[in-house]
């Protein structure tokens, strides 16, 4: 079933309400520790690097029967950063790259969602990182949602996006001995979300 269905109706495309998700509408609060946000960057042009953000927090408004009403917000902390070396890590907190003593923060706001059919939808909205706000779109598709063994309504999504990281002012690279660079200008965002209805 998905959270927010579009009928075809030929020369006009209408959002087909199904009466179960009228349960579903309300607000949510990201639940962290069933929760990944994620990124995958191109390393040495042969490789991937991907990594995640240990703190975070969000929160989600779902309206079952008018879906471009829906709200989602989530604030990263970028000391958080986990790639597997601390090494890398690091660097990436250093300012090269993140700066998060400068920076602690990555923000994204919503400003529209779309239905796209079936489980899917479209979400529009502002990311902000080393104080630069652009605009992305995440493409997410709705899992399902269920109540846990602890009484807790929960509603689960999976979403990704790309950017390119220099539209934010991250630049920092270094050239390869056979051509290429370090670290790509793209990079895959991946989402794994778990949230829990507010009482």
């Amino acid at each position: 079933m998905g959270i927010f269905g579009r009928k075809d109706t030929g020369e006009t495309t209408t959002v087909a309400v199904n009466p179960d998700l009228a349960a579903l509408t309300g607000d949510y609060t990201i639940d962290p520790a069933h929760s990944t946000i994620g990124f995958v960057a191109r390393h040495a042009m042969v490789t991937n690097v991907k990594g995640k953000f240990n703190d975070h927090t969000g929160s989600l408004h779902l309206d079952g029967s008018d879906p471009s009403r829906s709200t989602a917000s989530l604030d990263v902390r970028m000391d958080s950063i986990d790639t597997g070396s601390a090494d890398r890590d690091g660097h990436l907190k250093s300012a090269d790259f993140f700066r998060t003593d400068e920076f602690p923060e990555m923000t994204f706001r919503s400003t529209s969602v779309e239905a796209l059919g079936g489980d899917d939808y479209r979400v529009t909205g502002d990311l902000s990182i080393l104080g630069v706000t652009r605009p992305i779109t995440i493409d997410l598709e709705f899992n399902g949602s269920a109540k846990d063994p602890f009484g807790n309504e929960r509603v689960g999504f999976e979403g990704k996006a790309e950017i390119l990281r220099s539209e934010w002012g991250l630049t920092w690279n270094a050239a390869l001995e056979t051509g290429g660079v370090l670290v790509s200008d793209k990079i895959k965002l991946n989402f794994d979300i778990s949230a829990i209805k507010n009482a």
